[in-house]
C-alpha cells in the first residue's frame, strides 16, 4: 500500500461544501493533494444520518459509522435493533458510533448518556464492529463501562484523544486505539504530546475531526479533512521520524481496526507539502 493518510474521523456532512468550487468532490480533492487517501464519516444523530450516508455513496475512498453522538440529547435514541439494522444495511458502514460519554457539555443526571453508550456497545458486538469512542471528562466512567460491557471482543478509538498515559494505557488494554486530532499541535497541550511521543505505533490514529479543531498552523478557523496531513506532520516531529512513517503506520491500523473498510487504489501518495490548503 502507498503511504498515505486516512482521516479516521471527521464530518463531512457538517462543512461548509460551497467553500469549495466542486463541493464535496473539491473538499476531497485538496485532501488529496495533501497525502489522505481515505475518510471515515462519523455519524452524530440517526436524524441526518441517511443524507451523511446519501452524499457518499459513490465515494469508494469515504467510510461511514453509525451512531448517536452523547451529547445529542434529544435526538433519537436509537435501540440495539434500530443500530444493527442501520450497521448491517450498508457495507459503507464500517463502525458503531460515535459515541461514549460527555460530563463537559451536559448537566444533570447522566444516566441517559450511560444507557446508550451500553447500548452502542451491545450493538457493536452483535454486528463486530468496532466503536468510536467520546470521551470528555468521564474517563473513568467510560473506561468502566467498556469494561463492564466487554468492548474489548470488537475494541474500536478513543477518538479526539485528549487524556494523559495512564488513561491511554487502560484504553489500549481494552483493544482501543488512540486517534489524536489538531489538539496535539497546540503549544499548550504538553501532556498530550507526551503520549504521542510515546504511545506504540501500533495503537495509533489521525483525525481531524473537521470541521471542528483545526490544527497549527490553521488554529481557530474552520478544520477540513485534508489538515489531517498537519496533524501526522506533527506527531512525526515529536518522534524524530518522517511523516510517511506515520501515514504508513496509521493507515495500516485504520484498515486493520475497521476492516470491513475498503482501501480504494485512488493513486493518493504522501509528498512534499508544496500545496498550501486555504483556509477556510
Amino acid at each position: 500500500m502507498s503511504a498515505y493518510l486516512v482521516d479516521s474521523h471527521c464530518h463531512l456532512d457538517c462543512l461548509k461544501l460551497k467553500d469549495w468550487d466542486n463541493g464535496l468532490d473539491g473538499a476531497l480533492e485538496q485532501a488529496h493533494q495533501l497525502g489522505i487517501g481515505h475518510f471515515l464519516c462519523v455519524s452524530i444523530t440517526l436524524e441526518k444520518y441517511p443524507k451523511m450516508l446519501a452524499m457518499v455513496q459513490d465515494k469508494p475512498n469515504v467510510s461511514v459509522s453509525v451512531g448517536v453522538h452523547p451529547n445529542e440529547q434529544h435526538k433519537h435514541d436509537p435501540s440495539v435493533d434500530e443500530l444493527v439494522e442501520l450497521a448491517n444495511a450498508s457495507d459503507k458502514v464500517v463502525a458503531i458510533g460515535e459515541t461514549g460519554l460527555d460530563y463537559f457539555r451536559s448537566e444533570g443526571d447522566l444516566d441517559w448518556q450511560r444507557d446508550r453508550l451500553r447500548r452502542h456497545i451491545t450493538a457493536a458486538k452483535q454486528v463486530n464492529k468496532p466503536l468510536i469512542i467520546h470521551n470528555r471528562e468521564s474517563s473513568e466512567d467510560t473506561l468502566k463501562i467498556l469494561k463492564e460491557e466487554g468492548a474489548d471482543e470488537v475494541g474500536g478509538v478513543m477518538h479526539c484523544f485528549v487524556e494523559n498515559w495512564d488513561i491511554a494505557k487502560q484504553a489500549m488494554d481494552l483493544n482501543f486505539m488512540i486517534s489524536f486530532s489538531g489538539i496535539v499541535t497546540f503549544k499548550t497541550a504538553t501532556e498530550l504530546q507526551a503520549v504521542a511521543t510515546k504511545l506504540p505505533l501500533d495503537y495509533m490514529l489521525v483525525e481531524t475531526d473537521s470541521p471542528y479543531l483545526a490544527p497549527v498552523p490553521f488554529r481557530g478557523k474552520v478544520n477540513q479533512p485534508g489538515y489531517v496531513r498537519y496533524v501526522a506532520e506533527h506527531i512525526a516531529a515529536l518522534r524524530g521520524t518522517d511523516v510517511e512513517t506515520i501515514a504508513e503506520r496509521t493507515t495500516e491500523n485504520f484498515f486493520r481496526l475497521f476492516n470491513s473498510a475498503k482501501a480504494a487504489d485512488s493513486g493518493v501518495k504522501i509528498e512534499p507539502l508544496e500545496v498550501q490548503t486555504k483556509a477556510q
